[in-house]
């Protein structure tokens, strides 16, 4: 997921897949890292958030979903700017925009200073150093892509399992305030990944031969490239990827946004439900690299497409399965799970959409399925978090009425069976008083039944 990839570099220039590429990645690994643990991370602070400014879980998701809401529909800012300044300035600008959000954010008096600061000023900063950085990591890499795609995006897993413990830690120590100060810190080092980002030139020797005379009047000027390229539309591939990416994205994040605030619901401590997305980052961290290590196959690099409904048909099983976790064991297992869909998700979603369109256009169609994914994004965790606040549950629960009204109905028939019972029993036999007590049993059992759907539904008239 990045951004409109329209700054093209020098033409002839072959990518190295290696040399100074490897130091591009290391970047491009910080910065994917930040860009999408962050909405993550900050979900360790929503219930602090809660307390400070007496708003509900919805209120506190609607954080992540800016963050995350900017960081995809800036694609054709981001693509204005790069092309206009270059890649380098303007990830050391977003990395100051980044940083300058968590430290006024930290100041903010109300959940609406909150969501201009951390989703409006840090989004838009980490937008400006995430989607320039895959701009320079797929001029760098082309045989290699998919596996540099592959460990780029395993940066995501690896900050996650440092900054949801981290922003526990300091929570405890600083507060939310100090927390957000300390992260704000934290965000300068993407000026320095921005510094890393060197502009590929030519060779020498290709540099002497465009210079000639015989060479200069040779070369034809090139017909300036569009921003958006709509005709992408016309391709009916591109457009059932866009719709499906959408749907996706609408529930993608959401999991791992309540899952630490749903163990918390469970019963747990707060730093072993933290735990939880320490364990979804772990596995996610090595389903990156090994889905884009297996993509990068010669059989399998031209059948992505469909390793990658497979991991959204993997992932969307995971969540219904998952659902049904009601302890701290099958929320393990449910995050194990997620995080290995959600990492083949990850790591194949770039290299698929340029199967589809093709290098050339590759630049237009990111940006357009960013800015319909940004619906998405923005609709998903605040939709659950209003479903939480009107239920107060993550699962629907069975009627508790329904529940009583089959135990009387049990209790019953039970009853039933023993009065046909003593009366056989007496007619042939003379031990009466066995089944007449086994049929006062019975009875008492249904009056108990019925007592308590009666306290039941006094209960719900005191609730009410």
């Amino acid at each position: 997921m990045g951004g409109a990839v329209v700054d093209d570099g020098p033409p002839g220039v072959k990518a190295p897949d290696g040399g100074w590429g490897w130091a591009v990645l290391a970047g491009c690994f910080v910065i994917t890292g930040f860009s999408y643990a962050f909405p993550k991370a900050v979900s360790v602070f929503f219930k602090e958030l809660i307390r400070e400014f007496d708003v509900g879980y919805s209120d506190t998701a609607w954080i992540s979903s800016i963050l995350l809401a900017m960081l995809y529909g800036t694609g054709p800012l981001c693509s204005v700017l790069v092309n206009r300044f270059g890649c380098r300035p303007v990830m050391m600008v977003g990395g100051l925009f980044a940083s300058l959000g968590m430290i006024l954010a930290s100041f903010a008096t109300s959940i609406i200073h909150i969501y201009i600061c951390i989703g409006v000023i840090t989004g838009l900063g980490l937008a400006l150093n995430f989607q320039p950085s895959l701009i320079m990591l797929n001029r760098y890499f082309n045989e290699k892509r998919p596996l540099a795609n592959g460990l780029a995006a395993a940066g995501s897993p690896v900050a996650l399992c440092c900054l949801s413990p981290l922003g526990q830690i300091l929570q405890y120590q600083y507060g939310w305030r100090g927390g957000f100060l300390i992260l704000g810190g934290i965000l300068l080092n993407c000026c320095a990944c921005g510094a890393l980002m060197r502009p590929l030139l030519p060779p020498k020797k290709q540099y002497l031969e465009e210079s000639t005379p015989a060479a200069a009047e040779e070369k034809k000027p090139q017909p300036k490239k569009k921003l958006l390229d709509f005709s992408v539309f016309k391709d009916r591939g591109f457009v059932i990827y866009t719709l499906a990416a959408s749907i996706m994205v609408l529930g993608l994040f959401v999991p791992p946004v309540f899952v630490v605030s749903y163990a918390k619901g469970l019963g747990y401590e707060d730093t072993k439900s933290s735990l939880l997305l320490t364990i979804l980052g772990f596995v996610d961290m090595f389903a990156r690299p090994a889905s884009g290590l297996i993509a990068g196959m010669k059989w399998v690099r031209p059948r992505t497409v469909y390793l990658f409904s497979f991991a959204m048909i993997f992932n969307g099983c995971t969540d219904l399965i998952g659902s049904q976790a009601n302890n701290y064991g099958g929320l393990v297992v449910f995050c194990i799970f997620f995080g290995i869909s959600y990492g083949m998700v990850g790591a194949l979603q770039f290299e698929v959409l340029m199967s589809i369109v093709g290098t050339e256009k590759f630049s237009s169609a990111i940006g357009l399925v960013l800015l319909m994914e940004a619906f998405a994004v923005l609709v998903g965790p605040p939709g659950a978090g209003r479903l939480l606040d009107a239920t107060h549950q993550y699962m629907k629960k069975e009627d508790p009425e329904a529940k009583l009204e089959m135990a009387v109905t049990d209790a019953e028939k039970e009853g039933l069976n023993f009065g046909v019972e003593s009366e056989e029993d007496q007619e042939g036999e003379e031990e009466p008083k066995e089944k007449v007590n086994g049929n006062d049993n019975a009875l008492k059992a249904v009056e108990e039944v019925m007592m308590v759907k009666e306290m039941g539904e006094n209960g719900g008239e005191d609730t009410l």
